[in-house]
């Protein structure tokens, strides 16, 4: 009750954690540009039209010698990077390389960065991602092994990028003011798939695809410099935060432990069922996202026989959705709360359901309107739309149950979501090569039992209290 006036006399939007959300969005939009970089450039980089040749050789003139002829046509341009010889087994290690990397960093990223600091952690993260992204295009014309191992220490430079940000948000976020921050920072991510998949293609065809690694990894660089600037690991020792506002998020954290832990109660987290709702939740959330991510452009392809600049354009519509949804929700979300119209774990639990049944059943209903451009459309953009609510629900929740282990869990959590990327992909490819109308049939249905079991699963045994043994007291146990 006492935080309400507090809450009302200090300034939001123009405070220095809204300008820390601000940067992570930034971050958060830099990782997965460099992410998905790749899948966009390897369209111009892989050309089925040439002769064969050598193995990952160039089967056109080196990009140093386009840019010296500015008078060449924007088609002659583009053929002048590095054309490879890679095979689609090739092509699917090398995507794949990325996310077995984020899966190494995640959990002893998270754990690392409640020791060290979040901030040195995240940073380093994001200046690796991004000066290998810059390096890409010169290890692709070293050779196909190279490009491997370049995107799997990318992959493990992202894991630290993502999971550490919890740590910063359990000493920066009160608790009326979590889902705002939180959507603000992870919209970031939507909004980047969103610029990747609009303006990847246009760089590709005017400026040649090395180029796309170019561009996102500059904007990495500067992203950088913004990070150790502006972002401290608590407000405490930031040297630009207001008296007041130090005082208030102080004040609504007042209850929650902050003393250095060493050891991690690892044991009663395994006992944990709150815990396990939310891995569960995170696992079914992920499965229909990166079906969505990986696929939507295959399907609008093929599905509504769409050409491929149209296809791209069409693709990204659903990630803007995304992002403003986050936002939304978070507003929402914590508008419930500050003004104590439902309870924590009932705000939980309603945008964990909103964002896992919407997109069940728009998944469900595509199939049989398959026929209606338009509507096929307006489902695929309220597909990660819907699903991105659940960033108010469960995706914060580790917050909630235990703040002093946010970062490390989140690294599990995001382990369970990329095990149900990497299980969910496999099994797109499989059904659809079998047969493409009952293959994507099968596909959006079983990903809506997924997302029903983990919904379920979820307001059983999901909670908003914080556990036992996520209290300062019990260490002295462990």
């Amino acid at each position: 009750m006492d935080e309400k006036p507090s809450t009302r006399k200090v300034p939001e939007f123009c405070s220095l954690r809204y300008g820390l959300a601000l940067i992570m969005h930034f971050s958060n939009f830099t990782v997965i540009t460099q992410r998905v970089s790749l899948s966009i450039a390897i369209i111009a980089m892989v050309n089925s039209t040439q002769q064969p040749g050598l193995f990952n050789a160039s089967t056109e003139r080196p990009l140093a010698f386009t840019l010296n002829r500015s008078n060449r046509s924007t088609k002659e341009f583009t053929s002048g990077a590095s054309v490879y010889e890679w095979s689609p087994e090739t092509q699917g290690i090398i995507f794949s390389s990325i996310s077995y990397g984020i899966i190494l960093t995640l959990i002893p990223s998270g754990y690392l960065a409640g020791i060290f600091g979040a901030k040195q952690m995240l940073g380093a993260g994001l200046l690796i991602s991004s000066l290998l992204t810059l390096f890409t295009p010169l290890a692709a014309d070293f050779g196909v092994i190279l490009v491997i191992v370049i995107r799997t220490v990318q992959g493990m430079a992202q894991g630290m990028a993502w999971t550490g940000q919890f740590t910063i948000w359990a000493k920066w976020a009160p608790p009326l003011e979590r889902s705002k921050l939180t959507s603000i920072a992870g919209s970031g991510a939507a909004f980047g798939s969103f610029i990747i998949l609009c303006v990847g293609g246009l760089i590709s065809q005017t400026l040649g695809w090395p180029f796309i690694f170019y561009i996102f990894g500059s904007i990495g660089c500067v992203c950088c410099l913004l990070w150790f600037m502006v972002i401290y690991d608590d407000p405490m020792h930031h040297p630009c935060i207001s008296v007041r506002e130090k005082n208030h998020i102080m004040s609504s954290l007042a209850q929650q432990s902050s003393s250095p832990r060493r050891s991690v109660p690892i044991k009663a987290m395994v006992r944990c069922l709150p815990l396990w709702a939310i891995f569960t939740g995170f696992f079914s959330h992920f499965w229909l996202c990166t079906i969505i991510i990986t696929y939507l452009p295959t399907y609008i392809s093929s599905v509504l026989h769409v050409n491929i600049r149209d296809s791209g354009v069409l693709s990204s519509l659903p990630f803007i959705a995304a992002s403003s949804c986050t936002i939304l929700g978070g507003q929402l979300a914590d508008f419930l709360l500050s003004r104590n119209l439902l309870r924590l774990i009932t705000v939980r639990k309603l945008f964990s359901s909103l964002g896992l049944l919407l997109p069940s059943l728009c998944a469900v209903a595509l199939p049989f309107v398959a026929s209606s451009y338009t509507t096929t459309i307006i489902l695929l953009i309220l597909i990660p739309g819907t699903s991105n609510l659940c960033d108010s629900g469960f995706i914060i929740n580790t917050l909630d149950v235990a703040p002093r282990y946010a970062s490390f869990l989140m690294g599990i959590s995001r382990g369970f979501g990329l095990i149900a990327g990497i299980i969910s992909s496999t099994a797109t490819g499989f059904l659809i090569s079998q047969d493409s109308v009952s293959g994507w049939r099968n596909v959006f249905f079983l990903a809506a039992a997924v997302n029903m079991f983990g919904l379920v699963f979820y307001l059983t045994f999901g909670q908003a209290e914080i556990q036992h043994w996520a209290k300062e007291r019990t260490l002295s146990r462990l």
